[in-house]
């Protein structure tokens, strides 16, 4: 198991859900926590119970991964203690409705696009060549199950998913030769904010994605996302599907009588 302690370890979109679980898993081992979201607010609040808790450093920067200019300007502005990125994880995404695309919303399409591709790119266009030059890194890509297969009105979601596992491989042909690793992490039913997230905060609505069934929860993602920066150096963990056990696919998920 490779030692995270005192490794830079930078996560996008990390004031909740996987993000901050992840955030959690990396304190436990010591990591020095880079943390990026647009809530700042919980940012500070998680930064001073993991600093408290575990004794760790930790940096924070409030950023859209949406904004090309943001997000180039936030890592150059980086302290020099924290140029070094060990592991980007690639955390921020999100989803909005479950329209048919003929009567999808354009700046729900755009948010998808704009968060899921090109806010994820922004990011590792500004990390990945400080990692290139120390010959030495690891960027984790949140993918999903979506990102394989489809499902009725996920349309640009599923779409931006997909375009996540194909960023991922082509990072790692273009990353070939240089000791940089690549992964992606692709879970199925997951319960945290993303349904309240995708249905403009109806809870209700949201409950009733994860009612009845056994879903993975944030913890479970940040344990895998974890296996994968601990390997040796010479092993990249490419790509992890991770499903709950009552998933077999996207769509098919079992679900108890309610009592």
């Amino acid at each position: 198991m490779l030692s995270l302690k005192n490794s830079i370890v930078c996560i996008t979109g990390a004031s909740a859900g996987i993000g901050e679980a992840t955030a959690r898993a990396f304190a436990e081992q010591g990591a020095a926590l880079l943390l990026s979201a647009r809530r700042r607010d919980r940012l500070v609040t998680l930064a001073r119970e993991l600093e408290s808790a575990h004794a760790i450093r930790t940096h924070l920067f409030q950023l859209d991964v949406r904004n090309q200019r943001d997000a180039e300007q936030a890592f150059a502005d980086l302290p020099p203690e924290w140029n070094a990125i060990d592991i980007l994880v690639n955390n921020a995404g999100l989803s909005r409705g479950l329209d048919r695309l003929y009567e999808g919303k354009i700046e729900d399409w755009d948010e998808m696009v704009d968060t899921n591709i090109k806010g994820l790119l922004y990011v590792s266009r500004a990390v990945l060549p400080g990692m290139v030059k120390r010959k030495r890194g690891q960027v984790i890509n949140l993918g999903s199950i979506a990102g394989h297969q489809v499902y009725p009105g996920g349309n640009v979601y599923c779409a931006t998913k997909a375009a996540v596992n194909q960023l991922t491989w082509s990072m790692k042909l273009d990353l070939l030769g240089t000791g940089v690793r690549v992964c992606s992490v692709e879970p199925g039913l997951v319960e945290t904010e993303f349904s309240e997230v995708r249905f403009r905060g109806d809870r209700t609505r949201a409950a009733s994605v994860y009612a009845n069934t056994r879903p993975l929860t944030a913890q479970d993602i940040a344990d895998v996302i974890l296996y994968c920066a601990t390997r040796p150096l010479h092993v990249d963990i490419t790509s992890v599907v991770v499903m709950p056990t009552d998933q077999a696919s996207v769509t098919n998920v079992f679900r108890t009588e309610p009592a």
